[in-house]
């Protein structure tokens, strides 16, 4: 599934999640946070914040505590590389990384790196690309990068669909992983794939 731009600004959120998780991060410390959740670094382009807040939500409601650079105190005012060097040290410290993969942070420099330095830290089996179109495209209209064909994706499911052996799956947040050369998908809750460390 490919969300609509707006999506998750929809969904249902629970403010006290968000605004915890939101001081969480102005203060964010590798050296001092506490790993009882596990963290996910959320890679986004600033100027697509309209659904950030409710996939925080999403997030915190499922037990996982976000990272997002634009909200930490402790990034230069200014982009250099000391910015980098937070940004890298973050990363390699959360348990999972997600790209918020819209147009424009599939089009981003700092994105791009992000999710590279996401790749060689995290492992495929830790990063997750959760695509989201603009509104009012289709499916198809959806430019996504190639190379993001390779990582597994954050999917709804509405509950219609099988398992192989019969058994229909539940409706709810799914981490989905390329097809196979069988063209076979495993998927995994997206509570449990962030609980996997």
């Amino acid at each position: 599934m490919i969300f609509p731009k707006g999506y998750f600004n929809n969904q249902a959120v629970n403010e006290n999640f968000v605004t915890r998780s939101l001081n969480e991060v102005r203060t964010f410390s590798a050296l001092s946070a506490s790993k009882a959740k596990p963290t996910v670094f959320l890679s986004h382009k600033h100027d697509d914040l309209s659904d950030l807040r409710g996939l925080m939500g999403l997030l915190e409601g499922i037990g996982a505590k976000i990272y997002i650079d634009s909200m930490d105190n402790k990034m230069p005012d200014q982009t250099c590389g000391d910015s980098a060097a937070r940004i890298k040290e973050v990363i390699k410290f959360c348990d999972k990384f997600v790209l918020l993969a819209t147009a424009k942070a599939i089009e981003s420099y700092w994105c791009n790196w992000e999710l590279g330095i996401g790749d060689t830290h995290k492992f495929i089996q830790h990063i997750a690309i959760l695509p989201i179109k603009d509104s009012g495209q289709y499916d198809w209209q959806y430019k996504g990068n190639e190379y993001l064909q390779i990582y597994p994706q954050i999917d709804y499911e509405d509950g219609s669909r099988f398992y192989q052996d019969g058994t229909r799956v539940a409706a709810g947040y799914y981490v989905s992983r390329p097809a196979n050369k069988q063209n076979v998908n495993i998927i995994t809750p997206l509570k449990q794939w962030l609980a996997t460390r």
